[in-house]
């Protein structure tokens, strides 16, 4: 046991930072039928994200997933005005409004949108830390689709020093605990 703890203490930062580092699981920006932004990011960043996409030509569509429930907004019309506001055309993005309050609720939410849409090669567009478990969740939603997953930056979560700050250490134990859920099929 005595040794055991020495070795986590002197590989400690090598430990923390695999620990971090798996939550991310990212593809590099692919041509797709659309970009879907998730919901949950109060920074804007994965809707710039998503939008940058559709300007590079990766997708000609952004579907912005958000529920309801911001001050009487829905969250996914308050994303694209912040894009707009940011210079992108609001002919890029299509509205997904929702009540889904979980990554999977979401999930369910959204994809008759994307089969009404004949999609069948998407990009997620989320945070890094929750792009492995993203992924994961449509995947077994709809296995006949192909999703692609791409990382949006997140300024509280850096997968190697998440440690040193309250917000990182925060993001790292939620997205863990919902890993850990989402395994356990809770």
């Amino acid at each position: 046991m005595l040794a055991l703890l020495v070795i986590a203490g002197v590989f400690h930062t090598q430990i923390l930072s695999a620990l971090g580092t798996f939550l991310v699981q990212a593809d590099a920006p692919q041509k797709a039928d659309a970009a879907l932004v998730l919901a949950g990011d109060g920074w804007g960043n994965r809707i710039l994200t998503g939008a940058q996409l559709a300007r590079d030509g990766y997708v000609p569509k952004v579907l912005v997933s958000g529920p309801d429930g911001n001050y009487g907004y829905d969250e996914s019309e308050l994303a694209i005005l912040f894009a707009v506001k940011h210079g992108y055309p609001k002919s890029y993005f299509v509205s997904l409004n929702h009540t889904a309050r979980s990554t999977q609720a979401e999930a369910k939410a959204v994809m008759p949108e994307i089969r009404r849409e004949g999609l069948k090669r998407i990009m997620i567009v989320t945070s890094n830390y929750h792009t492995r478990r993203a992924g994961r969740i449509f995947r077994a939603q709809a296995p006949d689709l192909t999703f692609l997953v791409v990382s949006a930056p997140d300024p509280d979560f850096s997968p190697d020093r998440w440690w040193h700050d309250r917000e990182g250490q925060k993001t790292f134990l939620a997205e863990w605990e919902k890993t850990i859920a989402n395994w356990l099929g809770i």
